[in-house]
């Protein structure tokens, strides 16, 4: 998920695809631990996009604070 299409999501938006992100990524981490995942590199990359939408959605609760 690239950093644009995050930044042009709302907060509530951001909270409920960390959600999604987040029962993706375990369903995947069950699935390679019982057979091989055709291709790894989706863990990596759910665990990045993980990251950057909670990077985005602290970074907008830091600007609401200090407004």
């Amino acid at each position: 998920m690239k950093q644009s299409v995050i930044k042009e999501m709302t907060s509530d938006e951001i909270a409920e695809r960390i959600d999604v992100e987040a029962a993706t990524l375990s369903q995947l981490r069950m699935n390679h631990k019982v057979s091989a995942l055709e291709s790894p590199i989706q863990i990596r990359e759910k665990r990045r996009a993980i990251a950057r939408l909670k990077t985005e959605l602290r970074k907008r609760q830091l600007n609401e604070q200090t407004k």
